[in-house]
């Protein structure tokens, strides 16, 4: 399509296939077969495919969410951490200089004990050569200006020091609840996850064909109601120059799988691949959907253009970048690669665009 941004073509066939525009009218999904004892909508106490479709959503958007979480505890983590070393290092060369220091005021008392009690400058204050007199009086204010600005200093130092034993105290706190954010969140994912798996474990193969082809009807059928609706006036707009970097970025990634908290190269998650990919495009934005719904400026679903990201849930928990003709590249959750997928077929937040 003219003016339109056109994203490399994935390396294998994608599962979604893109409906027809608002110009034309939408094609209904495609009957789904459900096998021997499942429905649409089961009996009480009898799960449908449809039921299992639901609950798996809905346990990866949780993972998703503390997904994030865990992201945004990461990065604050790495952060503090950070901060801890180079405090750890002020404190070390403070505790050198105090030592110096005190090593100076050592010698300089040495010298007076071994003066009868004072130091040379004033022996020669009490000397009866006039020259002599006069140059001990020079030294010897010398001497008193060193003693205040040594004593000066080694306060300085000393308080210096407590400043910094208190806020390396103060962020080794922080750096512990951040560590404990992390592996809670670790653990919700993993639960979450490992949930799904099991769900996803207790079904014949038959039955998980049956459920992917529910799952990508499903898809379609939001795809197809989100086109029809308007929502998008115009799916030929251009790309900048930085966003045709970022898709060109993301679109190479394509098939690669999905790990919760991957940044790349092998593998990425929803807001690794995003932040990678802008990142690429020389405009650095934050680690998380969350934070990247927070702080990039927002544009109208209705005026995105390829390169935007698209925000997902009420949550924020997910996000894709918008290609063009309708459609995102996007990591969508664990078991699954990155991939070009409908821009609406999940529920959208909102769109923002980095390079705004």
């Amino acid at each position: 399509m003219s003016g339109a941004y056109a994203a490399p073509a994935p390396p294998s066939t994608p599962s979604f296939s893109l409906p027809p525009t608002s110009s034309q009218s939408a094609v209904p999904p495609p009957p789904v077969e459900l096998p021997p004892g499942y429905r649409q909508s089961g009996p009480p106490g009898k799960k449908s495919l449809d039921d299992v479709r639901i609950e798996l959503d809905a346990l990866y958007a949780k993972a998703a969410s503390a997904t994030d979480a865990y992201n945004l505890a990461d990065e604050q983590y790495q952060k503090l951490s950070a901060e801890v070393s180079s405090l750890t290092r002020d404190l070390a060369r403070g505790q050198e200089r105090i030592d110096e220091l005190n090593k100076t005021a050592g010698a300089a008392a040495r010298a007076q004990y071994r003066g009868g009690g004072l130091p040379p400058e004033a022996q020669l204050v009490l000397t009866d050569d006039p020259g002599l007199f006069l140059d001990g009086v020079g030294r010897l204010r010398e001497s008193q200006r060193a003693t205040r600005h040594l004593i000066a200093e080694l306060t300085r130092a000393q308080e210096d020091l407590k400043t910094y034993a208190q806020d390396a105290g103060t962020e080794w706190a922080k750096l512990e609840v951040s560590r404990a954010k992390k592996e809670k969140a670790k653990r919700e994912i993993t639960k979450r996850i490992a949930a799904a798996e099991r769900i996803e474990a207790g079904l014949e193969k038959e039955d998980l064909a049956r459920l992917a082809r529910l799952q990508d009807a499903a898809a379609l059928k939001a795809q197809s109601a989100w086109l029809g609706s308007g929502a998008l006036k115009d799916i030929n707009r251009t790309a900048s120059a930085q966003g045709k970097q970022a898709i060109a970025f993301a679109t190479a990634q394509i098939g690669k799988p999905y790990v919760w908290g991957a940044e790349g190269p092998s593998s990425y998650d929803c807001s690794g691949l995003t932040s990678e990919a802008w990142a690429a495009a020389g405009r650095p934005i934050p680690r998380t959907s969350q934070e990247q719904w927070k702080q990039l400026p927002r544009v109208p679903v209705a005026d995105m253009r390829p390169g935007d990201l698209i925000i997902y849930f009420e949550d924020a928990s997910h996000v894709g970048m918008y290609v063009g003709d309708g459609t995102i590249v996007h990591a969508p959750r664990p078991g699954r690669n990155v991939t070009q997928a409908g821009a609406g077929t999940m529920r959208i937040l909102g769109v923002v665009r980095p390079d705004k």
